[in-house]
Protein backbone atom coordinates (compact mmCIF):
# COMPACT_ATOMS: atom_id res chain seq x y z
CA UNK A 1 0.00 0.00 0.00
CA UNK A 2 1.39 3.37 -1.00
CA UNK A 3 1.40 6.52 1.10
CA UNK A 4 -1.19 7.90 -1.31
CA UNK A 5 -3.55 5.02 -0.56
CA UNK A 6 -3.34 5.31 3.21
CA UNK A 7 -3.63 9.09 2.99
CA UNK A 8 -6.88 8.64 1.05
CA UNK A 9 -8.08 6.19 3.72
CA UNK A 10 -7.33 8.76 6.39
CA UNK A 11 -9.14 11.46 4.39
CA UNK A 12 -12.24 9.29 4.04
CA UNK A 13 -12.26 8.56 7.77
CA UNK A 14 -11.82 12.25 8.52
CA UNK A 15 -14.75 13.12 6.25
CA UNK A 16 -16.96 10.40 7.74
CA UNK A 17 -16.19 11.65 11.29
CA UNK A 18 -16.94 15.30 10.53
CA UNK A 19 -20.17 15.58 8.47
CA UNK A 20 -21.47 18.65 10.35
CA UNK A 21 -18.15 20.44 9.85
CA UNK A 22 -18.38 19.61 6.15
CA UNK A 23 -21.93 20.95 5.99
CA UNK A 24 -21.00 24.18 7.77
CA UNK A 25 -18.00 24.55 5.48
CA UNK A 26 -20.17 24.17 2.38
CA UNK A 27 -22.48 26.90 3.67
CA UNK A 28 -19.68 29.18 4.81
CA UNK A 29 -17.65 28.92 1.61
CA UNK A 30 -20.42 30.85 -0.18
CA UNK A 31 -20.30 33.53 2.53
CA UNK A 32 -16.55 34.04 3.05
CA UNK A 33 -13.47 33.10 0.98
CA UNK A 34 -12.39 29.50 1.58
CA UNK A 35 -15.09 29.16 4.24
CA UNK A 36 -12.94 30.63 7.03
CA UNK A 37 -12.21 34.07 8.45
CA UNK A 38 -8.45 33.60 8.63
CA UNK A 39 -6.26 32.05 5.95
CA UNK A 40 -4.45 30.09 8.65
CA UNK A 41 -7.60 27.97 9.24
CA UNK A 42 -7.79 26.56 5.72
CA UNK A 43 -7.49 22.77 5.83
CA UNK A 44 -8.00 20.02 3.27
CA UNK A 45 -10.49 18.34 2.83
CA UNK A 46 -12.36 20.88 4.98
CA UNK A 47 -11.79 22.92 8.15
CA UNK A 48 -13.00 21.56 11.49
CA UNK A 49 -15.73 23.61 13.16
CA UNK A 50 -15.46 23.55 16.94
CA UNK A 51 -18.16 23.67 19.61
CA UNK A 52 -16.44 23.89 22.99
CA UNK A 53 -13.19 23.45 24.89
CA UNK A 54 -12.30 22.46 28.44
CA UNK A 55 -8.87 21.94 29.93
CA UNK A 56 -6.65 20.14 27.42
CA UNK A 57 -9.61 18.98 25.30
CA UNK A 58 -11.68 20.43 22.49
CA UNK A 59 -14.87 19.09 20.89
CA UNK A 60 -16.02 19.67 17.33
CA UNK A 61 -19.60 20.19 16.17
CA UNK A 62 -19.87 16.46 15.44
CA UNK A 63 -19.06 15.63 19.07
CA UNK A 64 -15.54 14.31 18.37
CA UNK A 65 -13.18 14.87 21.28
CA UNK A 66 -9.53 15.80 20.73
CA UNK A 67 -6.49 16.32 22.91
CA UNK A 68 -5.64 19.80 21.72
CA UNK A 69 -2.06 20.89 21.03
CA UNK A 70 -3.07 23.76 18.75
CA UNK A 71 -4.36 25.72 21.75
CA UNK A 72 -5.57 28.60 19.57
CA UNK A 73 -2.20 28.97 17.83
CA UNK A 74 -0.48 29.15 21.22
CA UNK A 75 -2.83 31.73 22.74
CA UNK A 76 -4.14 29.25 25.31
CA UNK A 77 -1.09 28.37 27.37
CA UNK A 78 -3.51 28.23 30.31
CA UNK A 79 -5.72 25.72 28.48
CA UNK A 80 -9.39 25.96 27.57
CA UNK A 81 -11.83 27.60 29.98
CA UNK A 82 -9.49 27.73 32.97
CA UNK A 83 -11.79 27.64 36.02
CA UNK A 84 -10.12 30.57 37.81
CA UNK A 85 -10.39 32.83 34.78
CA UNK A 86 -13.93 31.69 33.94
CA UNK A 87 -15.16 32.67 37.39
CA UNK A 88 -13.33 36.00 37.45
CA UNK A 89 -14.44 36.99 33.95
CA UNK A 90 -18.06 36.21 34.78
CA UNK A 91 -17.85 38.84 37.51
CA UNK A 92 -16.10 41.29 35.16
CA UNK A 93 -18.66 40.95 32.35
CA UNK A 94 -21.47 41.85 34.74
CA UNK A 95 -19.77 45.22 35.28
CA UNK A 96 -19.15 46.13 31.65
CA UNK A 97 -16.81 45.03 28.90
CA UNK A 98 -15.60 48.23 27.23
CA UNK A 99 -15.64 51.81 28.54
CA UNK A 100 -13.40 53.91 26.32
CA UNK A 101 -11.60 54.87 29.55
CA UNK A 102 -8.79 53.36 31.61
CA UNK A 103 -9.37 51.27 34.74
CA UNK A 104 -7.28 50.54 37.80
CA UNK A 105 -6.24 47.23 36.23
CA UNK A 106 -4.55 49.14 33.41
CA UNK A 107 -2.14 50.39 36.08
CA UNK A 108 -1.82 47.06 37.88
CA UNK A 109 -1.16 45.08 34.69
CA UNK A 110 1.36 47.61 33.40
CA UNK A 111 3.32 47.39 36.65
CA UNK A 112 3.33 43.58 36.57
CA UNK A 113 4.42 43.27 32.94
CA UNK A 114 7.14 45.92 33.15
CA UNK A 115 8.63 44.21 36.18
CA UNK A 116 8.34 40.74 34.64
CA UNK A 117 10.01 41.64 31.34
CA UNK A 118 12.32 44.40 32.59
CA UNK A 119 11.27 47.52 30.66
CA UNK A 120 10.34 51.09 31.63
CA UNK A 121 7.13 51.95 29.78
CA UNK A 122 4.33 50.09 28.03
CA UNK A 123 1.37 50.54 25.65
CA UNK A 124 -1.54 48.09 25.32
CA UNK A 125 -3.29 47.00 22.11
CA UNK A 126 -5.50 44.05 21.20
CA UNK A 127 -3.48 41.92 18.75
CA UNK A 128 0.08 40.99 17.92
CA UNK A 129 -0.39 42.67 14.55
CA UNK A 130 -1.10 45.99 16.28
CA UNK A 131 1.91 45.46 18.54
CA UNK A 132 4.44 44.88 15.77
CA UNK A 133 2.93 47.74 13.77
CA UNK A 134 3.49 50.15 16.66
CA UNK A 135 7.01 48.79 17.25
CA UNK A 136 7.97 49.45 13.63
CA UNK A 137 6.41 52.92 13.71
CA UNK A 138 8.35 53.75 16.87
CA UNK A 139 11.61 52.56 15.35
CA UNK A 140 11.14 54.66 12.24
CA UNK A 141 10.24 57.71 14.32
CA UNK A 142 13.21 57.26 16.64
CA UNK A 143 15.80 56.80 13.89
CA UNK A 144 14.24 58.82 11.05
CA UNK A 145 15.05 55.91 8.75
CA UNK A 146 12.65 54.17 6.35
CA UNK A 147 13.70 50.52 6.18
CA UNK A 148 13.08 47.47 8.36
CA UNK A 149 15.15 44.30 8.23
CA UNK A 150 13.19 41.10 8.80
CA UNK A 151 13.88 37.43 8.22
CA UNK A 152 12.64 35.21 5.46
CA UNK A 153 9.80 32.95 6.60
CA UNK A 154 8.98 34.98 9.70
CA UNK A 155 5.46 36.31 10.20
CA UNK A 156 4.74 39.43 12.25
CA UNK A 157 1.06 39.99 11.58
CA UNK A 158 -0.87 40.80 8.43
CA UNK A 159 -0.05 44.48 7.99
CA UNK A 160 1.58 45.73 4.81
CA UNK A 161 4.78 46.99 6.41
CA UNK A 162 5.87 43.48 7.43
CA UNK A 163 3.85 41.18 5.15
CA UNK A 164 6.91 40.67 2.96
CA UNK A 165 9.17 37.63 2.65
CA UNK A 166 6.76 35.58 4.75
CA UNK A 167 6.17 32.44 2.66
CA UNK A 168 7.88 33.25 -0.63
CA UNK A 169 7.80 30.83 -3.50
CA UNK A 170 11.43 29.64 -3.73
CA UNK A 171 11.40 30.31 -7.48
CA UNK A 172 10.82 34.03 -6.85
CA UNK A 173 12.67 34.47 -3.55
CA UNK A 174 16.10 35.23 -4.99
CA UNK A 175 19.51 34.27 -3.65
CA UNK A 176 19.46 32.49 -0.27
CA UNK A 177 22.11 34.88 1.10
CA UNK A 178 20.29 37.99 -0.17
CA UNK A 179 16.60 37.17 -0.53
CA UNK A 180 14.28 39.38 -2.54
CA UNK A 181 11.56 41.41 -0.82
CA UNK A 182 8.62 39.35 -2.06
CA UNK A 183 5.18 40.64 -0.99
CA UNK A 184 2.97 37.97 0.58
CA UNK A 185 0.34 38.58 -2.10
CA UNK A 186 -1.47 41.13 -4.24
CA UNK A 187 -2.54 44.38 -2.59
CA UNK A 188 0.82 45.25 -1.05
CA UNK A 189 2.37 48.15 -3.02
CA UNK A 190 5.87 47.59 -4.33
CA UNK A 191 7.14 50.80 -2.73
CA UNK A 192 6.12 49.43 0.69
CA UNK A 193 7.74 46.06 0.03
CA UNK A 194 10.90 47.87 -1.06
CA UNK A 195 11.18 49.35 2.45
CA UNK A 196 11.55 45.82 3.87
CA UNK A 197 14.98 44.21 3.62
CA UNK A 198 14.92 40.41 3.86
CA UNK A 199 17.70 38.31 5.40
CA UNK A 200 18.14 34.56 5.97
CA UNK A 201 17.61 33.47 9.57
CA UNK A 202 20.56 31.90 11.40
CA UNK A 203 23.20 33.28 8.99
CA UNK A 204 24.90 36.15 10.82
CA UNK A 205 27.49 36.58 8.06
CA UNK A 206 24.76 37.12 5.48
CA UNK A 207 23.09 39.64 7.81
CA UNK A 208 26.39 41.47 8.24
CA UNK A 209 26.75 41.69 4.46
CA UNK A 210 23.19 42.95 4.06
CA UNK A 211 23.72 45.56 6.79
CA UNK A 212 26.87 46.78 5.07
CA UNK A 213 24.68 47.56 2.07
CA UNK A 214 21.53 48.86 3.81
CA UNK A 215 22.53 49.51 7.44
CA UNK A 216 22.36 53.31 7.37
CA UNK A 217 18.75 53.09 6.18
CA UNK A 218 17.67 50.36 8.61
CA UNK A 219 15.46 51.68 11.41
CA UNK A 220 15.19 48.29 13.10
CA UNK A 221 15.90 44.60 12.88
CA UNK A 222 12.74 42.68 13.82
CA UNK A 223 12.51 38.96 14.46
CA UNK A 224 11.00 36.22 16.52
CA UNK A 225 13.97 35.10 18.64
CA UNK A 226 12.64 31.60 17.99
CA UNK A 227 10.82 31.54 14.65
CA UNK A 228 7.59 29.58 14.96
CA UNK A 229 6.24 30.05 11.47
CA UNK A 230 8.52 27.52 9.85
CA UNK A 231 8.02 24.92 12.51
CA UNK A 232 10.21 25.67 15.52
CA UNK A 233 13.67 26.87 14.49
CA UNK A 234 16.19 27.51 17.23
CA UNK A 235 18.70 30.35 16.82
CA UNK A 236 22.25 29.14 16.42
CA UNK A 237 24.73 29.98 19.14
CA UNK A 238 25.78 33.59 18.82
CA UNK A 239 23.14 34.58 16.24
CA UNK A 240 20.97 36.72 18.53
CA UNK A 241 24.05 38.20 20.15
CA UNK A 242 25.35 39.01 16.68
CA UNK A 243 22.15 40.84 15.79
CA UNK A 244 22.35 42.84 19.01
CA UNK A 245 25.89 43.87 18.09
CA UNK A 246 24.92 44.79 14.52
CA UNK A 247 21.96 46.87 15.67
CA UNK A 248 24.25 48.78 18.02
CA UNK A 249 26.93 49.21 15.38
CA UNK A 250 24.52 50.80 12.90
CA UNK A 251 22.48 52.66 15.53
CA UNK A 252 19.43 50.66 14.54
CA UNK A 253 16.91 49.26 17.01
CA UNK A 254 16.43 45.57 17.79
CA UNK A 255 12.80 44.46 18.05
CA UNK A 256 11.85 41.08 19.47
CA UNK A 257 8.45 39.87 18.33
CA UNK A 258 7.58 37.73 21.35
CA UNK A 259 3.90 37.48 20.52
CA UNK A 260 4.26 33.71 20.90
CA UNK A 261 7.32 33.25 23.10
CA UNK A 262 6.26 35.73 25.81
CA UNK A 263 3.76 33.09 26.95
CA UNK A 264 6.13 30.14 26.62
CA UNK A 265 8.98 31.49 28.78
CA UNK A 266 8.16 33.26 32.04
CA UNK A 267 10.21 36.35 31.15
CA UNK A 268 10.31 35.74 27.44
CA UNK A 269 12.94 34.35 25.11
CA UNK A 270 14.95 37.55 25.71
CA UNK A 271 15.60 36.37 29.26
CA UNK A 272 16.23 32.75 28.24
CA UNK A 273 18.88 33.72 25.68
CA UNK A 274 20.20 36.71 27.63
CA UNK A 275 19.81 39.16 24.73
CA UNK A 276 17.91 42.38 25.45
CA UNK A 277 15.99 44.02 22.60
CA UNK A 278 15.24 47.73 22.43
CA UNK A 279 11.54 47.03 21.90
CA UNK A 280 9.58 43.91 22.79
CA UNK A 281 6.10 42.92 21.64
CA UNK A 282 4.19 40.50 23.87
CA UNK A 283 0.72 39.03 23.32
CA UNK A 284 -1.26 35.81 22.78
CA UNK A 285 -0.99 33.61 25.89
CA UNK A 286 -0.64 36.56 28.28
CA UNK A 287 -4.28 37.45 27.59
CA UNK A 288 -5.54 34.05 28.71
CA UNK A 289 -7.62 33.72 25.54
CA UNK A 290 -8.73 37.35 25.33
CA UNK A 291 -7.39 39.81 22.72
CA UNK A 292 -4.34 41.47 24.25
CA UNK A 293 -0.92 42.72 23.23
CA UNK A 294 1.64 45.15 24.58
CA UNK A 295 4.73 47.00 23.39
CA UNK A 296 7.48 47.76 25.90
CA UNK A 297 10.67 49.79 25.65
CA UNK A 298 12.72 52.38 27.50
CA UNK A 299 11.02 55.62 28.52
CA UNK A 300 12.72 57.81 25.91
CA UNK A 301 11.42 55.60 23.10
CA UNK A 302 7.90 55.21 24.45
CA UNK A 303 7.52 58.93 25.04
CA UNK A 304 7.66 59.42 21.27
CA UNK A 305 4.01 58.28 21.32
CA UNK A 306 1.40 61.00 21.70
CA UNK A 307 -0.67 63.71 20.01
CA UNK A 308 1.18 65.14 16.99
CA UNK A 309 3.83 62.49 17.63
CA UNK A 310 3.74 58.73 16.95
CA UNK A 311 0.10 57.79 16.40
CA UNK A 312 -1.38 55.03 18.53
CA UNK A 313 -5.04 54.58 19.37
CA UNK A 314 -7.81 52.03 19.43
CA UNK A 315 -11.29 51.70 20.90
CA UNK A 316 -10.48 48.30 22.37
CA UNK A 317 -6.98 49.16 23.61
CA UNK A 318 -6.79 48.52 27.36
CA UNK A 319 -10.44 47.47 27.46
CA UNK A 320 -11.44 46.30 30.95
CA UNK A 321 -12.25 42.73 29.89
CA UNK A 322 -8.92 41.95 28.20
CA UNK A 323 -6.82 43.86 30.73
CA UNK A 324 -8.49 42.13 33.67
CA UNK A 325 -8.14 38.72 31.98
CA UNK A 326 -4.46 39.38 31.34
CA UNK A 327 -3.88 40.52 34.91
CA UNK A 328 -5.48 37.38 36.38
CA UNK A 329 -3.64 35.22 33.84
CA UNK A 330 -0.14 36.54 34.54
CA UNK A 331 -0.52 36.87 38.32
CA UNK A 332 -2.53 33.77 39.24
CA UNK A 333 -2.46 31.24 36.40
CA UNK A 334 0.49 31.51 34.04
CA UNK A 335 2.92 31.54 36.93
CA UNK A 336 6.57 30.55 36.77
CA UNK A 337 5.76 27.26 38.51
CA UNK A 338 2.87 26.41 36.20
CA UNK A 339 4.91 27.25 33.12
CA UNK A 340 7.71 24.99 34.35
CA UNK A 341 5.15 22.17 34.66
CA UNK A 342 3.95 22.67 31.06
CA UNK A 343 7.55 22.88 29.81
CA UNK A 344 8.32 19.56 31.50
CA UNK A 345 5.31 17.90 29.85
CA UNK A 346 6.38 19.30 26.47
CA UNK A 347 9.84 17.80 26.98
CA UNK A 348 8.20 14.45 27.76
CA UNK A 349 6.12 14.67 24.59
CA UNK A 350 9.21 15.46 22.52
CA UNK A 351 11.13 12.57 24.08
CA UNK A 352 8.25 10.20 23.38
CA UNK A 353 8.12 11.31 19.76
CA UNK A 354 11.89 10.90 19.40
CA UNK A 355 11.79 7.40 20.88
CA UNK A 356 9.06 6.34 18.44
CA UNK A 357 10.90 7.89 15.47
CA UNK A 358 14.08 6.05 16.44
CA UNK A 359 12.22 2.78 16.99
CA UNK A 360 10.42 2.98 13.63
CA UNK A 361 13.54 4.30 11.84
CA UNK A 362 11.54 7.03 10.17
CA UNK A 363 13.26 9.93 8.42
CA UNK A 364 12.14 12.58 10.89
CA UNK A 365 13.37 14.56 13.87
CA UNK A 366 11.92 16.70 16.64
CA UNK A 367 12.86 20.22 17.69
CA UNK A 368 11.38 21.53 20.92
CA UNK A 369 11.88 24.28 23.46
CA UNK A 370 9.77 25.61 26.34
CA UNK A 371 6.14 24.52 25.75
CA UNK A 372 6.36 24.01 21.97
CA UNK A 373 7.94 21.84 19.33
CA UNK A 374 7.69 20.47 15.81
CA UNK A 375 8.05 17.10 14.11
CA UNK A 376 10.07 17.64 10.93
CA UNK A 377 9.72 14.77 8.46
CA UNK A 378 13.36 14.87 7.43
CA UNK A 379 16.63 13.93 9.08
CA UNK A 380 18.28 17.10 7.81
CA UNK A 381 18.70 20.16 10.01
CA UNK A 382 16.18 22.98 9.54
CA UNK A 383 17.86 26.34 10.13
CA UNK A 384 15.75 28.71 8.05
CA UNK A 385 12.84 29.04 5.60
CA UNK A 386 14.72 27.64 2.59
CA UNK A 387 15.58 24.49 4.56
CA UNK A 388 11.98 24.21 5.69
CA UNK A 389 10.41 24.29 2.23
CA UNK A 390 13.04 22.15 0.48
CA UNK A 391 13.98 19.41 2.93
CA UNK A 392 10.71 18.30 4.58
CA UNK A 393 8.68 15.37 3.21
CA UNK A 394 5.31 17.10 2.95
CA UNK A 395 3.41 14.04 1.73
CA UNK A 396 4.37 12.14 4.87
CA UNK A 397 3.65 15.18 7.04
CA UNK A 398 0.10 15.48 5.67
CA UNK A 399 -0.57 11.76 6.16
CA UNK A 400 0.67 12.05 9.75
CA UNK A 401 -1.58 15.02 10.55
CA UNK A 402 -4.67 13.28 9.12
CA UNK A 403 -3.81 10.03 10.90
CA UNK A 404 -3.38 11.76 14.24
CA UNK A 405 -6.61 13.76 13.81
CA UNK A 406 -8.82 10.75 13.16
CA UNK A 407 -7.40 9.18 16.31
CA UNK A 408 -8.48 12.09 18.49
CA UNK A 409 -5.43 14.35 18.71
CA UNK A 410 -4.85 17.78 17.19
CA UNK A 411 -1.05 17.50 17.09
CA UNK A 412 -0.34 21.18 16.31
CA UNK A 413 -1.95 24.12 14.57
CA UNK A 414 -3.03 22.61 11.26
CA UNK A 415 -0.69 24.53 8.98
CA UNK A 416 2.58 23.12 7.73
CA UNK A 417 4.47 25.97 9.34
CA UNK A 418 3.17 25.57 12.87
CA UNK A 419 4.04 23.90 16.18
CA UNK A 420 2.47 22.24 19.18
CA UNK A 421 1.64 24.02 22.42
CA UNK A 422 1.40 22.17 25.74
CA UNK A 423 -0.80 24.05 28.21
CA UNK A 424 -0.73 24.07 31.99
CA UNK A 425 -3.93 21.96 31.90
CA UNK A 426 -2.43 19.09 29.93
CA UNK A 427 -1.67 15.96 31.95
CA UNK A 428 0.83 13.12 31.90
CA UNK A 429 -2.02 10.91 30.72
CA UNK A 430 -2.58 13.23 27.74
CA UNK A 431 1.09 12.99 26.84
CA UNK A 432 1.18 9.20 27.13
CA UNK A 433 -1.96 8.73 25.04
CA UNK A 434 -0.60 11.10 22.38
CA UNK A 435 2.67 9.17 22.16
CA UNK A 436 0.74 5.89 21.78
CA UNK A 437 -1.30 7.36 18.92
CA UNK A 438 1.87 8.77 17.36
CA UNK A 439 3.36 5.26 17.49
CA UNK A 440 0.26 3.77 15.84
CA UNK A 441 0.14 6.31 13.00
CA UNK A 442 3.89 6.18 12.31
CA UNK A 443 3.65 2.39 12.10
CA UNK A 444 0.96 2.77 9.45
CA UNK A 445 2.78 5.30 7.27
CA UNK A 446 6.35 4.05 7.82
CA UNK A 447 8.27 3.24 4.68
CA UNK A 448 5.42 3.94 2.29
CA UNK A 449 6.16 5.45 -1.08
CA UNK A 450 6.00 9.22 -0.86
CA UNK A 451 3.55 11.20 -2.92
CA UNK A 452 5.16 14.45 -4.08
CA UNK A 453 3.45 17.54 -2.65
CA UNK A 454 4.28 20.96 -4.06
CA UNK A 455 5.18 23.16 -1.12
CA UNK A 456 3.67 26.23 -2.78
CA UNK A 457 0.33 24.37 -2.73
CA UNK A 458 0.78 23.24 0.85
CA UNK A 459 1.49 26.75 2.14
Amino acid sequence: MSLKTITEEYREKFISRTPKSAELYRKNVSLTPYGVHSNWRIFDPHPIFMARGKGSRIWDVDGNEYIDYNMAFGALAIGHAHPILVERIRERVENGTVFGFETEYSVKLAEVLLKRFGFEMIRFSSTGLEGTQLAVRLARAATNRPKILKFEGCYHGSHDSLLVGVKPDPLHAGHPKKPRSVPAGPGIPKDIADQVVIAPFNDIYAVEDIMRQHGNDIAAIILEPIPMNMGVVLPKKGFLEGLRKLADEYNSLLIFDEVKTSGKFYRGAQDYFGVKPDIIVVAKALGGGYPFSAVMAKKDLMELIGPRKVAHGGTFNSNPLSVYAAYITVTEILTEQNLAYAQKLSDELAKGYRDVIEDKRVDAHVVNIATSGTVFFTKEEISNWRDFVSKVNWGRWYAWVLGILINGVIPQALGIDEQWTVSIQHTKEDIQKTIEIFDKVLSEIKGRETVPVKVEEAI
